[in-house]
């Protein structure tokens, strides 16, 4: 679940379809769709948060995309030696950067287990935050999952798509997996076949 949340993060940069990069976090609507989309991961490190009636304010997008930046530094690292994604070549923070801002921002945020047991239901952990504004819970919860999944064995299965044009990270379901998605390879294998018969040109 981490892993989920931390990818579906770093995968708010993405292919625009016309080999270029888009932000889907680029203005405040963008962020609340995605915020909408993810509302049941971002639970799982603060139960009562939820996706926010209104747009976010700009402050809660620019943190968010900070911590972006941090993630994806991390995520870059983590599949070193190979090459990190297209995207980040030129706006990776320092690995010790991206470290502090991931821990401030998932140490902003005091968190409790809370225990429910319903009479008709087997007993769950939630956790609870104190009351804060949106964007310090919302940073606190998206920087927990990335420490999660940076700390947990997952981390050795993270790879940065080598697909043309992409510049997603994804986690390695099986050794052979190459490419987080089979378009991915699809692109990849034509683009091996059209250099091979320019070359033979």
């Amino acid at each position: 679940m981490s892993g989920q949340l931390t990818l579906a993060l770093a995968g708010t940069i993405r292919h625009d379809g016309n080999g270029g990069v888009t932000d889907d976090l680029a203005d405040a609507p963008g962020l609340a769709r995605w915020l909408r989309q993810q509302a049941e991961p971002l639970r799982r490190y603060d139960d009562d948060l939820a996706p926010p009636a209104g747009l976010p304010d700009e402050q809660a997008r620019l943190d968010v995309v900070a911590l972006r930046r941090a993630v994806r530094t991390l995520l870059a690292r983590a599949v070193a030696p190979a090459p990190p994604s297209r995207a980040d070549h030129s706006s990776l923070l320092t690995p010790a950067e991206a470290v502090r801002h991931l821990n401030d921002a998932a140490g902003r945020l005091p968190t409790s287990p809370r225990l429910r047991w319903p009479d008709d239901a087997a007993p769950t952990l939630t956790r609870h935050s104190a009351p804060a504004e949106l964007r310090i819970r919302l940073t606190a919860a998206l920087a927990r999952a990335a420490v999660d999944l940076l700390a947990s064995p997952e981390r050795e299965r993270l790879r940065a798509c080598p697909a043309p044009r992409c510049v997603r990270y994804f986690l390695q379901e099986h050794a052979r997996q190459q490419w987080c998605k089979p378009s991915c390879g699809n692109r990849a294998r034509v683009a091996r076949h059209y250099q091979r018969h320019q070359a033979e040109r």
